[in-house]
């Protein structure tokens, strides 16, 4: 199993956007079996919230169903995720600020598997959703590749069983 969490700021926007385009993308490839998928934010101040209604609204406009309650990211989460993939700049420092430089290797920026790597733009300040979602989604769409290329075996076990 590969767990996989997307973190941005605050959990509403982003990062729980992130969880439901890719926990859609693995359903509709039938790898659910292979994958525990989470979000969470660098910070505690949404926790309990729930996705912003805007975010929400565009998922739903792209047929991506799903809840979300913001949570902030703990240690015990740090360690138990295989691949942290965080949004921007500003979340890539504030995770290696909170583990202390410790498990830099698995805090990636979810664009850095695209051919064209960028933050993605936080849609609590530029109110652009749809790029937002565009962004994300070529984002989980490269990274969803990257994983079938590179754990394929894990996959073709799982296919079969």
């Amino acid at each position: 199993m590969i767990n996989v969490a997307f973190v941005c700021l605050g959990n509403i926007c982003r990062s729980p956007m992130a969880e439901l385009i890719f926990t859609q993308m693995v359903k509709d490839r039938e790898l659910t079996s292979s994958f525990r998928i989470t979000s969470f934010g660098t910070s505690d101040c949404e926790e309990g919230n729930p996705i912003y209604p805007p975010a929400k609204k565009t998922l739903i406009m792209h047929g991506i169903p799903g809840n979300h309650t913001a949570r902030h990211i703990s240690l015990k989460e740090i360690i138990n995720n295989d691949y942290l993939l965080v949004m921007d700049s500003s979340n890539l420092f504030d995770m290696l600020r909170l583990t202390g430089g410790k498990f830099g290797e698995k805090i990636i920026k979810l664009r850095s598997f695209t051919p064209n790597p960028h933050d993605v733009a936080d849609p609590w300040y530029t109110r652009d959703f749809e790029k937002a979602y565009r962004d994300i989604y070529e984002g989980c769409e490269c990274f969803l590749e990257y994983l079938l290329k590179e754990k394929s075996q894990m996959f073709d076990y799982d296919k079969r069983h």
